[in-house]
């Protein structure tokens, strides 16, 4: 089996992570890659400082795959105004709403109106199963939405994201228009672990999608490789004893 038939083989849908317009562009020309995220971070990092222009731009080339942007305010009311301007750029458009504010606020009773409205959301950066449970029940009934759950922070602390997935996957039952997404992977394994707990949805920065044509390689070629690699290493540095 070649790395191309495991990745067919998945039921979770792939998303790109990023806000580098040639990268997203690069992810687009995959038919695996279902959809893509955004975050102001991200943004900051490809040095975007035009928000709206940007998306815009990126709506335009990706017209037909969900994409997720940001609202970027600290109160709820001004987060609103944002969410439906956002909202309005595209069919395609999921507006990503934090699970609080930084005053540690939650946001449920947002979600709740924006829910009501028909605003497709992606409600981010959650990372305990209680979150996960009160936001199933102000989504429920409304629009597709997605719940971002940080999983790749959570190992950060070294915990194991794993079975606190498995309980959101259980979680959101009781919310049928709802998807869990595996957000904040750190290694191509996590898409194999997310795909095995019934999670719909692993989003992924093109440094780890790249790592795919990787999946089944024969691990004798692979040692080899690596092998190769340090001692070419070693000879272009010119390393004398």
């Amino acid at each position: 089996m070649n790395w191309m038939d495991a990745v067919e083989k998945l039921k979770i849908k792939i998303f790109a992570d990023g806000a580098d317009k040639k990268g997203m562009l690069e992810m687009y020309r995959k038919p695996f890659i279902k959809g893509f995220t955004t975050n102001p971070t991200l943004m900051r990092k490809a040095d975007i400082r035009d928000y709206k222009a940007f998306a815009m731009d990126i709506i335009g080339e990706i017209p037909d795959r969900p994409i997720s942007f940001e609202v970027f305010s600290d109160d709820f009311g001004e987060m609103e105004k944002q969410a439906v301007e956002i909202s309005s750029w595209g069919k395609n458009v999921n507006v990503k709403i934090p699970i609080t504010n930084t005053k540690k606020e939650p946001s449920y009773d947002l979600i709740r109106r924006l829910i009501k409205a028909g605003v497709k959301l992606n409600i981010t950066a959650m990372m305990t199963l209680e979150q996960v449970k009160e936001t199933a029940n102000a989504v429920k009934g409304g629009p597709t939405c997605f719940i971002s759950v940080f999983a790749g922070r959570i190992a950060d602390t070294g915990r194991d994201p794993v079975p606190l997935m498995a309980k959101a996957v259980e979680l959101l039952r009781t919310a049928p228009n709802a998807e869990l997404l595996w957000a904040s992977p750190r290694e191509l394994l996590n898409i194999f672990q997310a795909d095995a707990i019934g999670c719909q949805i692993i989003t992924v920065t093109n440094d780890v999608l790249k790592k795919l044509e990787l999946v089944e390689k024969d691990l004798d070629e692979f040692s080899l490789d690596t092998v190769k690699m340090f001692y070419n290493d070693a000879k272009a540095s010119g390393f004398l004893i």
